[in-house]
């Protein structure tokens, strides 16, 4: 039997509306995953070209190469991390960089904190609280 709620009108119909929830997900989630496989082809076919072209400005030691359809830049692309956080958190407190962490907070540490130190709330902290629907699909039978 489905559960009805009266509004201001008419009823609404929770089982219908949670069966529409669910074939919307669904079909978003088909949605997805077609344009993933689909990305992930062209992707792969950039990645060979991309290959190929750094093969082209190393043979050439060219930085950059004018096409009649465009122009190839090579450069250097640097990616940072460690292996030792130890360490690195003593390097940004002993030279005050903290400009070299992201400035973004760990929701679930942060969470935790806030649940283990309630007496603690640093300034400028903003909280958003929201209540949110989750459906589940049921059974088959």
């Amino acid at each position: 039997m489905d559960e009805q709620v009266q509004g201001a009108d008419t009823p609404i119909d929770l089982g219908k509306l949670t069966e529409a929830y669910i074939k919307l997900r669904d079909a978003r989630a088909t949605l997805k995953k077609q344009y993933e496989n689909e990305d992930k082809g062209l992707e792969e076919q950039m990645d060979l070209i991309q290959a190929e072209l750094l093969d082209k400005c190393s043979a050439m030691n060219a930085d950059s190469i004018r096409t009649p359809h465009g122009t190839i830049i090579r450069s250097i692309k640097s990616r940072y991390w460690t292996n030792d956080w130890d360490s690195m958190y003593q390097v940004i407190k002993e030279h005050d960089a903290f400009g070299l962490l992201e400035k973004r907070l760990h929701q679930t540490n942060m969470k935790q904190f806030l649940e283990e130190n309630p007496d603690i709330l640093p300034h400028g902290l903003n909280v958003e609280n929201a209540y949110t629907v989750v459906v589940r699909r049921a059974k088959e039978k």
